[in-house]
């Protein structure tokens, strides 16, 4: 059975229908895969700058506490060891960078799992153009309220109007990308997938 999609304008008018790619649309929706393709992704954005001072990077006084023997006490040889407040940590955070590597078969699976899931949702929308001659947010605003958008990312083609970004930009909870900025954490973090028909073309011969 082929799998077909509804296309409408930004005037909520209807334009048809257009046919979607099985081989990219039809995959089984596997929440393993975007699991790992999202842990992938926010691993490379950690800045990885958590430090905390060992024995050796602690300022303080080098003199030992009290003598080695008579205080019927353990002994010890800094005040600066990890045993006193203010000492240095055993094993604590280094600055690291917390990116690991991901098979690209994997992360082109995982990203038409993303878009078979939003499909099989009924959360997938495909728009005949973003164009808009307004640069307007206020217009723009108008216009998503009658079609019912929310939390909705639009993908366009390899550039996005200039028009429609400046007017998203200040619209909370509406994310626009290009094309080639599709990615899976952004795809399920919005309620409401949007793919212009020349979004939707290359993503298609992409991840063919």
């Amino acid at each position: 059975m082929a799998l077909t999609c509804k296309v409408i304008g930004l005037d909520s008018k209807a334009h048809g229908t257009v046919d979607l790619d099985e081989s990219v649309f039809g995959v089984q929706v596997r929440r393993d895969i975007l699991s790992r393709v999202v842990f992938w992704q926010l691993a490379k954005r950690r800045a990885g700058t958590h430090k905390a001072k060992t024995l050796g990077e602690v300022q303080g006084t080098t003199k030992k506490p009290y003598k080695q023997k008579g205080t019927g006490q353990a002994r010890q040889g800094s005040l600066r060891s990890p045993q006193f407040r203010g000492g240095g940590a055993v094993f604590g955070p280094v600055v690291r960078s917390h990116e690991h590597s991901l098979n690209k078969k994997i992360r082109k699976l995982g990203l038409k799992t993303a878009l078979a899931s939003k499909l099989k949702d009924g959360k997938l929308i495909v728009l005949e153009s973003a164009e808009f001659k307004s640069g307007k947010t206020a217009d723009l605003v108008k216009a998503l309220r009658k079609l019912g958008w929310e939390s909705t990312l639009v993908i366009d083609g390899p550039e996005v109007d200039v028009n429609f970004s400046r007017a998203a930009a200040n619209i909370p909870h509406l994310d626009v990308l290009p094309q080639q900025g599709a990615n899976v954490y952004d795809i399920l973090r919005r309620d409401t997938l949007v793919l212009t028909k020349a979004g939707l073309q290359h993503l298609e011969a992409r991840l063919k």
